[in-house]
């Protein structure tokens, strides 16, 4: 089975878009083109991504910069062990005036939402998101109340301090699209960062000084979201994805393997993956290429293969050297 033959307008106009938003944050993000595609990718399929890297390498400044890009309300939590769960959704407050409770709405009520650190605080608060990250609503006092359509969480965490930390159980980490590792930058890269932090024309002053323009609306959004499903992914690269998260399942090196949640972000992320390339059709590459972010935090490793020094990188390395690729 194909999906419905693609409309070359709307492709081309998916890549636009994303061109457009590539370029803006290139003003203010040096290097690092793959965690932009990543972000991007996250966006125009709805999902969320979790992003992780060492202090230092601008991963709050990049979200903070596709914030502005998006031209979408933005918010910041800096999440740390003593935050409340109503210190992300909000609560009912009491007015004397006239008797009644007024809901005061937390930062989660907003587009944009960065969770920075999340990993700092304890799980009843990170539980707060859940609700937030899969229906974008949140239950408050018994009473729903709906997110913005678009609602996006970038959470971060720092991958070498365990001290004062909460590892993100399962369940939530199943329902970021992608597992983004941000890394050092080139040597020119950081050259170059090193040179303009010499002068007024830091990649700080560059967004706060509004050189840096929005470029997209909600509007826009919801079209590339639409368009995206016209990227035509033929039913062999179906059954390879579904076969790549079943193998998962049956590896020695593999503990507990990725479930079904992981089958969709695949297929999602592969049709928008070929947009950024420019395609309005899904190649094996594709696939392969967004494994990686797909599947790393999805897995576990059994212990004795870590205490060998089996990395899941490795592991997913040889999950799709173990399925064989349609020709």
């Amino acid at each position: 089975m194909e999906l419905t033959p693609p409309s070359n307008e709307n492709v081309n106009t998916v890549k636009d878009i994303l061109a457009r938003a590539r370029e803006e944050v290139g003003k203010v993000i040096i290097g690092q083109r793959d965690v932009i595609d990543l972000c991007l990718i996250a966006i125009f399929t709805g999902n969320h991504i979790l992003l992780e890297g060492v202090p230092g390498v601008a991963k709050t400044l990049l979200v903070r910069t596709l914030a502005q890009v998006l031209g979408t309300d933005y918010a910041r939590i800096q999440f740390t062990p003593d935050l409340m769960p109503s210190d992300i959704t909000g609560t009912n407050v009491f007015n004397m005036g006239d008797s009644s409770f007024n809901l005061v709405k937390g930062p989660i009520f907003t587009s944009f939402l960065l969770a920075d650190e999340i990993n700092r605080a304890p799980a009843k608060t990170q539980s707060a998101l859940l609700q937030a990250m899969q229906e974008r609503q949140v239950t408050i006092d018994g009473v729903n109340h709906e997110l913005d359509p678009n609602f996006t969480v970038f959470a971060t965490q720092n991958p070498i301090e365990y001290e004062g930390t909460y590892p993100l159980p399962e369940a939530q980490k199943d329902r970021f699209l992608l597992k983004v590792e941000v890394d050092y930058p080139e040597l020119e890269e950081e050259l170059q960062l090193a040179l303009q932090s010499l002068t007024a024309d830091s990649p700080e002053s560059r967004l706060e000084g509004g050189a840096v323009e929005p470029v997209l609306t909600a509007v826009a959004i919801g079209q590339a979201k639409e368009a995206l499903l016209e990227i035509t992914m033929k039913e062999e690269l179906v059954n390879y994805v579904v076969e790549l998260i079943r193998q998962t399942r049956g590896m020695d090196s593999i503990q507990v393997g990725a479930g079904p949640r992981a089958t969709q972000a695949l297929l999602l992320s592969s049709r928008a993956f070929a947009a950024l390339e420019g395609r309005d059709f899904v190649t094996p590459d594709d696939v392969r290429a967004m494994a990686y972010p797909v599947l790393a935090h999805r897995i576990v490793l059994r212990p004795e293969y870590e205490i060998e020094g089996v990395t899941v990188s490795e592991a997913i390395t040889k999950l799709l050297e173990r399925v064989a690729v349609p020709r």
